[in-house]
């Protein structure tokens, strides 16, 4: 065999050989083109805590405005209760010298002496008929007569030794109360009875 046959025959064994790649360095090199830079993550981490951070944020604050809502519709509708129940709370107390005045009118007027007795009937009529149509608007007397004396409701005018009830209880009742409520307008004036006087020289 000559040598340019030979040198045809290698070439022709060449172009028929495969080529050999080597697969693992090119997916080696893929590989580390496909991941990413680990600033880049990095960034995409903090990225990250940052929008949960603002997230919580957001929701703290709309929670805390619901309860300031929540709160302000409370006393709104607490005021709203307030004035409702103590609107008349002025006129009221104009109404009670009215009312004492009838009591001390009867008080003073003879109810078996026949010339006073259609009097003493009309101004009893008319205390009753007054006392119902406030006590419909929630005001209600005090009359203590005989309880233990309570100083959020009574007025102690004075005290007196008493054998007859528990001491620190109200013997008489000089002017009564009243009650608007459940909040006091004026407390009942009272005599309170106080303990025997105790005889040291026995």
């Amino acid at each position: 065999m000559s040598d340019k046959q030979h040198q045809v025959d290698t070439e022709q064994a060449a172009e028929q050989e495969p080529l050999t790649v080597d697969t693992n360095a090119e997916a080696s090199e893929e590989a580390e083109q496909s991941l990413p830079d680990a600033a880049y993550v990095a960034e995409l981490e903090q990225q990250l805590a940052d929008a949960t951070s603002s997230a919580q944020t957001e929701k703290d604050n709309a929670l805390r405005a619901l309860a300031e809502m929540e709160n302000l519709r409370r006393r709104a509708a607490q005021d709203v209760e307030k004035a409702r129940k103590f609107a008349l709370e002025k006129f009221a107390n104009e109404l009670l010298p009215v009312i004492d005045s009838l009591e001390r009118a009867l008080e003073h007027t003879d109810k078996e002496s026949d010339a006073f007795k259609a009097v003493y009937e009309g101004v009893e009529l008319t205390l009753q008929s007054l006392l119902s149509t406030v006590e419909k608007f929630g005001v209600l007397q005090i009359d203590p007569t005989g309880t233990p004396f309570d100083p959020n409701k009574h007025q102690a005018m004075s005290m007196v030794e008493s054998n007859d009830v528990a001491p620190n209880s109200v013997v008489a009742v000089m002017m009564k109360g009243y009650e608007l409520n459940g909040r006091v307008l004026r407390p009942a004036m009272v005599m309170v009875a106080k303990g025997p006087a105790i005889d040291t020289q026995a």
